[in-house]
């Protein structure tokens, strides 16, 4: 369950009421929880490979851990990568690509930069133009360059942070192990980024709740969503609030009116890596991108402030209603 507010979202999930041979597993990863819910006439637990599948993506992709193959690249600037991290990689590049940067894994310094980091200041302060300038400089998705299995930088101190794309990968690979047991009806969370296959045990599609102005219960038909929004990380300065989501190609923190954005796609990677660049376009900018990449099947419910401070909701026309 992701609560957000009340009176903005609330994105929860409703659950069968009838107790089939479902299974829920819960626990605590990457830096959130998750819970995983199928439909199995084999009932013993999958519990220790689900944990095993988080601990190998973790030593992968998590800044977290001390010599996970991101944290190699991060201080040689070069790595044999493993299957996930390639997956992502490639992933993340070409969102990159079609948001124009956008979405950049580029921005770990900016991140820093801000105080937003794996190592986060006792107080947080807005970062001086020159600051912001100079750490620019080395944040640009064209810097990386993959050949075979082998990340490099073509330029020094350029570091990368997949935070923004890794969950939703997560919420996939789990959904593929699920495939692979030959369970076809489930509903995988991972800190909010959901997906959802097959039906629950009332032989009904999986559903989410968006509440917003108006409540909204839509189904997960073989599909996936994730939320991003400005509502937890931030810090103010003076007269402005700065979220911790950062555009890579000004190196600003946000301040603009947008308080959420749901995304909902095929795949949970796609959702969790396009969600962050919606923010930064704008409601406008984001509904006219979506028209023009009808091949990404992307659809997005924004929760918004209007001029006058007011809770306003925009979904695009293919928002399920």
């Amino acid at each position: 369950m992701l609560f957000i507010d009340m009176r903005f979202l609330f994105l929860f999930l409703f659950l069968p009421l009838t107790a089939l041979a479902q299974t829920v597993l819960e626990g605590k990863a990457q830096g959130t929880y998750y819970v995983i819910k199928y439909i199995a006439s084999d009932t013993s637990s999958l519990q220790p490979e689900i944990d095993s599948i988080f601990a190998v993506i973790d030593q992968s992709l998590s800044l977290y851990k001390p010599n996970s193959l991101i944290n190699q690249f991060n201080e040689k600037g070069h790595v044999q990568m493993d299957t996930h991290m390639q997956a992502v990689i490639a992933r993340s590049l070409e969102i990159s690509r079609i948001t124009r940067g956008a979405f950049d894994i580029t921005v770990k310094p900016l991140v820093d930069a801000w105080g937003f980091g794996v190592h986060q200041p006792a107080e947080r302060k807005v970062p001086s133009p020159d600051t912001i300038n100079a750490v620019l400089s080395y944040v640009g998705y064209k810097y990386l360059e993959v050949k075979g299995t082998e990340l490099s930088r073509t330029k020094p101190k350029v570091t990368i942070d997949c935070n923004g794309i890794a969950q939703g990968y997560t919420t996939d690979v789990i959904g593929r192990f699920l495939d692979s047991k030959g369970i076809h009806n489930y509903l995988v969370d991972v800190g909010g980024e959901l997906c959802a296959k097959g039906k629950n045990a009332h032989q009904q599609y999986w559903t989410v709740g968006i509440e917003g102005e108006q409540q909204r219960i839509i189904p997960l038909i073989n599909s996936a969503v994730t939320t991003s929004g400005n509502y937890r990380r931030f810090f103010d300065s003076g007269a402005k609030r700065f979220a911790h989501t950062i555009d890579p190609r000004s190196g600003q923190a946000i301040h603009n009116n947008i308080i959420s954005v749901t995304v909902l796609a095929t795949n949970a990677i796609t959702a969790d890596g396009f969600d962050n660049a919606l923010i930064l376009m704008g409601v406008k900018r984001s509904f006219a991108f979506i028209k023009q990449h009808p091949e990404l099947q992307l659809e997005a419910g924004f929760i918004y402030k209007d001029t006058e401070g007011n809770i306003q909701e925009a979904f695009s026309p293919g928002f399920p209603k």
